[in-house]
């Protein structure tokens, strides 16, 4: 389908008072899934977020790893292992963990960054202590739970516009290094931020009334509701602790927080500069 230059800037004026409500604000995208391993959505993600950067949206990226880890441990004949949908992370683990993501695609998405047009610098929880945690489970070895998070490096890389592009790896003040749940991870800095807005980019539309029907899409709730909907079998599975998450940011500060599906073409457009946005609204409670 083509569109006339009339449409397209008919597109433009419309996204007017999107550009203006976000100039100038933290938006924080928890990136990872099927977005992430496909390469097409991939270039389209970080074209989106070079838009974004462009109008003047502070963006910072968190962004996980988990297919390209479990790809190179078993390339070293290691077999990856879960417990409650964590890895099991071994001292021979979380060195590989700290390669893939600190390394390989931390630096693949700044490098794609800055070839779109972008200005970016990765870091991993390691810099600057940025994410400080101790050990979640002893199961579970070098998981690890976040208990502080030192923000200053990310605000200046923010006030000197730059793209901040993080891996989520912690340490411990013994220097230990921890693997960190993405989910985890992005709901601490963008509250530690006082984000405008925390997106999640899944593998499903967002929160659903019948699993197996996209048209069932939940677009808004609010943390009460969100909490309802865990007794009434709504929430379950692999969405309770990715929902425990969003709430946790809210209470922390950010001011909502969006679960939508990764796998959209230029999903992340259609939320911020669009009527429709894209999959489910959480937000605090009214006062």
């Amino acid at each position: 389908m083509l569109f006339s230059n009339f449409e397209r800037a008919e597109v433009l004026t419309q996204a007017l008072p999107y550009i203006k409500k976000y100039n100038g604000k933290i938006v924080v995208i928890k990136y990872g899934g099927n977005a992430m391993v496909n390469e097409q959505l991939k270039q389209q993600v970080m074209e989106d977020i070079v838009l974004l950067w462009l109008i003047g949206v502070k963006v910072v990226l968190v962004h996980g790893g988990g297919p390209e880890i479990s790809e190179i441990m078993t390339k070293l004949d290691k077999k990856p292992e879960f417990i409650d949908g964590l890895r099991v992370t071994d001292k021979e683990t979380i060195d590989i963990v700290q390669m893939v993501l600190a390394g390989k695609v931390n630096k693949t998405l700044v490098n794609l960054l800055e070839m779109k047009g972008g200005k970016a610098i990765g870091l991993s929880g390691m810099d600057g202590r940025l994410i400080e945690a101790k050990i979640k489970d002893e199961r579970l070895g070098f998981v690890g739970e976040v208990t502080k998070i030192h923000i200053k490096p990310v605000m200046d890389l923010l006030e000197k516009g730059y793209i901040p592009v993080i891996s989520t790896i912690g340490c411990d003040k013994n220097g230990n290094a921890y693997n960190i749940n993405g989910d985890t991870a992005a709901a601490y800095i963008s509250g530690a931020l006082n984000a405008e807005r925390l997106i999640m980019m899944t593998d499903i539309a967002g929160i659903l009334r019948d699993k197996d029907d996209a048209a069932s899409l939940i677009p808004e709730v609010t943390v009460t509701e969100a909490k309802s909907l865990y007794d009434d079998g709504i929430i379950s599975g692999g969405m309770i602790p990715k929902v425990n998450c969003c709430i946790e940011a809210i209470e922390q500060g950010v001011k909502n927080v969006v679960i939508m599906d990764g796998r959209v073409p230029h999903s992340i457009l259609m939320e911020l500069l669009t009527n429709e946005g894209a999959g489910t609204w959480i937000r605090g409670d009214r006062k």
